[in-house]
């Protein structure tokens, strides 16, 4: 706020002159303002997270241990090659297998709403139908806000749950790989691991891609 300071007056004859004053700002309360607009902002502003994409990463092998083959349930994996999208469920067996299994065949799939979301949605119905129960209850108050990120983190790490795979060769794009991330994530998959893509896979890839 402004005020007037007094610079006395007279000139030593009787006669007093005219008070002249200079002006000043008082500068207190514009600090005070400053100080409650900070505090205001700090209190109402939302600071951005940054946003991470959940990946499994399988263990290296013991280089020392026995190899085994590692059997693999209730899984699909996909193939990524150039704009193209391949899959296969469960166990691969190559030609001629020792297990005398039919060979694996490639599928393949695309981003449309027939696609990957179709697919994922219809091998992930159990962790998606648990979710949708949970949700009415979340909904309904029956359950905390503590007690469903349980129950749902449960039920992503079942043994019924979906387990997906992903594979590239080096003409992958990292677009298609980000959005099958994201498909994945809209699928509610609970276990995502990129793992490196066999001899056997690539030769069947690359007989799908030259067609």
């Amino acid at each position: 706020m402004a005020q007037i300071v007094d610079a006395g007056g007279g000139d030593g004859k009787g006669k007093k002159k005219a008070k002249k004053g200079t002006p000043t700002m008082d500068m207190t309360p514009m600090v005070d303002l400053a100080f409650l607009l900070l505090t205001f902002f700090v209190m109402t502003s939302t600071f951005s997270k940054p946003k991470v994409m959940s990946l499994v990463y399988p263990a290296k092998p013991d280089p020392k241990a026995e190899k085994t083959e590692q059997k693999i349930n209730n899984a699909v994996t996909f193939l990524l090659s150039n704009d193209k999208i391949f899959y296969y469920q469960d166990q691969f067996y190559p030609e001629g297998n020792s297990a005398g299994k039919p060979a694996t065949q490639l599928e393949e799939t695309d981003f449309s709403p027939q696609g990957v979301r179709k697919l994922l949605t219809n091998l992930n119905r159990f962790v998606l139908e648990k979710k949708a129960g949970y949700d009415k209850q979340l909904k309904g108050k029956e359950i905390a806000d503590s007690t469903y990120l349980r129950l749902v983190r449960e039920a992503k790490g079942d043994n019924a749950a979906l387990k997906v795979l992903i594979k590239t060769d080096d003409k992958a794009t990292c677009n298609n790989f980000i959005d099958l991330v994201d498909e994945l994530k809209i699928a509610d998959i609970g276990v995502i691991a990129p793992v490196d893509i066999s001899a056997d896979e690539l030769k069947l890839v690359k007989a799908k891609t030259d067609k």
